[in-house]
């Protein structure tokens, strides 16, 4: 099934990494009050996601702060591992929360999964961004293969 916008967020149990060691996220809890922005990528580390994507929401992480965002989550098709040493890496700090979707569950659950078989990375995430007010989807922008525009942090910032 593919979400669209004024559909519930499908609950999916995500993975990240504490100071304790590995512990669930239901994603529904999380984006239960407020809004979420939340940014899917194909994977920590790849050229697009480490070049532009993930820095532009640390980039103006503060603006969408100002806007009324009360969380902004990363989440991929990775390990929770991954996605701590990617945050370390990035200096993300307490800026953006990273989520791992490692079994591809919350991107099976919004029909945003990507076959990239073809590259070497089995199944991952689309390249998406959502606004999420009181666990319901507002704003769905997901790019073309390829394509970094309506996804990135700028671009979701000017929505808002």
């Amino acid at each position: 099934m593919v979400i669209k916008v004024g559909d519930s967020l499908p609950n999916a149990s995500l993975k990240a990494l504490g100071r304790d060691g590995l512990f669930d996220v239901a994603i529904t809890e999380i984006c239960a009050t407020g809004t979420t922005v939340i940014f899917a990528l194909p994977g920590a580390y790849t050229p697009q996601c480490s070049a532009r994507h993930l820095p532009g929401f640390l980039e103006l992480a503060e603006d969408f702060k100002a806007r009324g965002v009360a969380r902004i989550i990363c989440m991929s098709v990775n390990d929770a591992f991954v996605m701590e040493a990617w945050a370390r890496h990035n200096h993300v700090h307490d800026k953006i929360i990273m989520l791992a979707d490692g079994n591809g569950v919350f991107a099976r659950a919004t029909g945003q999964d990507l076959n990239a078989r073809a590259y070497g990375m089995g199944v991952r995430s689309q390249r998406y961004a959502m606004v999420v007010k009181s666990g319901i989807i507002t704003h769905f922008f997901v790019e073309e293969p390829g394509a970094f525009e309506v996804s990135a942090a700028a671009h979701v910032l000017s929505k808002l």
